[in-house]
C-alpha cells in the first residue's frame, strides 16, 4: 500500500512511518521545509513538499495514494494561543482530502485526543470508543473521518493519549511538565491530584496507526491508550523524584505559573479505555507505560 502521511517529520511519524515500511507499505511523507524533508528522508519515505494550508497538494496526493495518515496539526499555533486557527486548519485538511477519496474504499486514518472526552463532560468513569460529541473543537474534525464511512471510505479516528511518550518525544506534554517544573522549583498538580490522565508509548502508537489503515472499519474510532489513566499527583512526584525538587498542589488562580499552556487540561479526569480497540485489532501495547519510561532517565539527559 501507497501511504500519505502528513506531519510526516513529527514525532508520531517517527515511529508510525518505520512501522510501515517494516510491513511492507510505501510511505509519502508531507514536508514543508528543506529541514522537514530530510527527517522524512531519514526516516525512508518519499517526499512531497507542502503543508495543511495547500489544499490542491493535499487533495492531489491523497488521490495519489492507496490511503492516507493525517498525523499534521499547527502545534506552534496552539501553544501561542492561536488555538482556533490551529482547529480550523485541521477541519479544512481533513475535508480536503476526505472528499478526494470518497467513493473509493481506500483507508483514511485521522487524529484527535481522549482529552476532548473530559472537556465534553465524560465524568465518573472511563471514556470509550462510543463516546462521541456533536459538536466542537476537533470534533467537528472526527465527526467528518467518522461520516466518510458512509461514503465509500474506510476511515477511522485515532484518540491520542495526552502522554505520547518514548525517547523519540521531544516536544509533547511530558517535556512540558517537566520544564515547567524544572524552571519553577516545584512539580505542580491542582486539588488533591487525583484526577487522571491517560499514557501511551509512542512505539505501540505506530502500531496502532499501521494496523488502523491497514484493517480499521469503516467509521470506527479508536484509543491510543495504555495507560488508562495515572493520577495526576503521581505524575507531579515521579517527575519530582527525578529532578529532585518538590511535588504539591497549586491553587487553581496560580496554575498558569506553575504550569503554562498546560494550565487549561490540569484539572481534567479523563481515564480513558482500550478494550474496544484491542478487540477490534488485535492492538496490545507492550513498550514500557509512562512511570517506567520516565524513570529510565532519557527525558532528564
Amino acid at each position: 500500500m501507497r501511504v500519505f502521511v502528513t506531519g510526516a517529520s513529527g514525532h508520531i511519524a517517527s515511529a508510525v512511518i518505520p512501522e510501515l515500511l517494516r510491513h511492507g507499505h510505501t510511505v509519502v511523507g508531507l514536508a514543508r521545509s528543506d529541514a522537514s524533508a530530510r527527517t522524512v528522508e531519514s526516516l525512508g519515505a518519499e517526499v512531497r513538499r507542502g503543508d495543511l494550508d495547500d489544499l490542491d497538494g493535499l487533495r492531489a496526493a491523497a488521490a495519489d495514494s492507496d490511503g492516507v495518515i493525517h498525523l499534521a496539526f499547527k502545534h506552534e499555533a496552539m501553544r501561542t494561543g492561536d488555538f482556533r486557527g490551529a482547529v480550523d486548519a485541521d477541519l479544512a485538511a481533513i475535508q480536503t482530502i476526505g472528499d478526494a477519496l470518497i467513493g473509493t474504499g481506500k483507508p483514511f486514518v485521522t487524529t484527535g485526543g481522549t482529552l476532548m472526552l473530559a472537556m465534553a463532560g465524560v465524568t465518573g468513569r472511563a471514556g470509550t470508543e462510543d463516546d462521541q460529541s456533536d459538536a466542537g473543537p476537533r470534533v467537528d474534525a472526527a465527526n467528518y473521518t467518522i461520516g466518510l464511512g458512509g461514503q465509500g471510505v474506510r476511515s477511522s479516528v485515532v484518540r491520542l493519549a495526552p502522554m505520547v511518550h518514548s525517547d523519540l518525544d521531544h516536544h509533547g506534554f511530558t517535556h512540558a511538565l517537566i520544564g515547567c517544573a524544572r524552571d519553577n522549583g516545584v512539580a505542580a498538580y491542582t486539588g488533591d491530584g487525583s484526577n487522571r490522565w491517560p499514557a501511551v508509548n509512542t512505539y505501540d502508537v505506530g502500531v496502532l496507526y499501521r494496523l488502523a489503515v491497514e484493517k480499521a472499519p469503516a467509521g470506527s474510532t479508536l484509543h491510543a491508550v495504555a495507560d488508562t489513566g495515572i493520577p495526576r499527583r503521581v505524575i507531579a512526584e515521579t517527575i519530582a523524584g527525578k529532578l529532585g525538587i518538590e511535588a504539591r498542589s497549586v491553587p487553581d488562580d496560580e496554575a498558569q505559573k506553575y504550569l503554562g499552556f498546560l494550565a487549561g487540561f490540569a484539572g481534567l479526569d479523563n481515564p480513558t479505555s482500550n478494550d474496544r480497540t484491542r478487540e477490534l485489532l488485535g492492538w496490545e501495547p507492550t513498550h514500557p507505560g509512562w512511570i517506567q519510561d520516565v524513570q529510565t532517565g532519557h527525558y532528564f539527559a
